[in-house]
Parts: structure tokens; sequence; C-alpha cells
């Protein structure tokens, strides 16, 4: 009786594709002294222009967590994080430690989100 030995080879490749889907939202503001207290600029949301040049007449769109972040230049000049808080709920932004910033000097807030998507395939050779 002959015995008979088969040997099956497989092999399997795995692609992963990630997509960042970023969503940038860009909000303008000139410096106003009404909005000036003690040295701390606070500006309600409905100050900003949005990047279309229409007035903001909600919240601002606030980072999603994990997965986003704020930018604000001041003057042209990029912020550190520290030295701004932008509400919870986006209706203000507080830049204290600010008396330096001139009347009508820009600020710009910029808040980047990410919606990233995945996807994976799998093909197995034999």
């Amino acid at each position: 009786m002959a015995t008979e030995l088969f040997k099956l080879v497989m092999s399997a490749v795995t692609t992963t594709t990630t997509d960042t889907n970023p969503e940038v939202e860009k909000y303008f503001y000139k410096l106003r002294e009404d909005e000036r207290s003690g040295g701390t600029i606070t500006i309600p949301s409905t100050q900003f222009m949005d990047d279309s040049g229409n007035a903001v007449t909600g919240n601002l769109t606030t980072v999603a967590t994990d997965n986003g972040y704020y930018l604000l230049f001041v003057n042209g000049v990029l912020q550190q994080s520290g030295l701004y808080t932008v509400s919870a709920d986006g209706s203000q932004v507080v830049i204290p430690q600010a008396s330096t910033v001139p009347v009508d000097a820009p600020i710009i807030l910029v808040v980047n989100n990410f919606a990233p998507t995945s996807t994976s395939t799998t093909t197995v050779t034999t």
C-alpha cells in the first residue's frame, strides 16, 4: 500500500488603506477694544466671520476628541496652544495676557478635525 503526502501552501496578503479626511474650518476676527478687559481678550463666537465672509450666527466648530486641534494666529503669528482657550461649546475664544495686541489686529482661528476611514483587503492564494 502506497501513502502519498500532499503539502498545501497558503499565502495571505492584507492591504490596508487609511484616509485621514481632514475637515478644516477657518474663522476671522479683527480685534475691537471692547473685546478686551484687563489685558484679556474674550471674543464671542458671533464676532467671527467664516471662510466665506459670513458672520457666524452660532458657536464655532470645536475639535473632535483625540482627532483634531486648533491653531490661533494673532496679527499673523501662530500662538502656542497654552496661550488661548476655546470654550468647550465653541461659544468664545479667550486670550489672556493680550494687553499688547493692537486694536484691529487680525485674529484667525483654524479648527482641524479628522474623520479617518480605513479599509482592508485580504487575499489568500493557494
